[in-house]
């Protein structure tokens, strides 16, 4: 697991801190900052996640690998999502009432 801290957003709360004091600290005004690089074992996985789940303004996001293209919805090897637009052309066909 890795996280990322945007310190733009946090608001002071301190929740992080107080669950996972290992991979959070707060500065002299209060606001948190990450300590490390955002990579977190698996030991540590569930006080890192409750700290991200706790946080109020969601400052703290997990970076995840991207999905792969084939198992994206709107892949180049799926059908067009554009032929399915609903538009006053095709509205009988959609259902549409006015």
């Amino acid at each position: 697991m890795k996280i990322r801290l945007d310190r733009t957003v946090c608001d002071g709360f301190g929740v992080c801190a107080k669950h996972a004091p290992g991979y959070f600290s707060l500065d002299d005004w209060g606001y948190a900052c990450l300590v490390g690089d955002g990579t977190v074992p698996d030991d540590d996985h569930d006080s890192v996640l409750r700290a991200l789940l706790d946080c109020p303004v969601h400052a703290i996001t997990e970076m995840g690998d991207r999905i792969p293209e084939a198992a994206h919805p709107f892949s180049s090897s799926a059908e067009d999502p554009a032929e399915n637009v609903k538009t006053e052309s095709n509205e009988a066909q959609w259902g549409f009432t006015r």
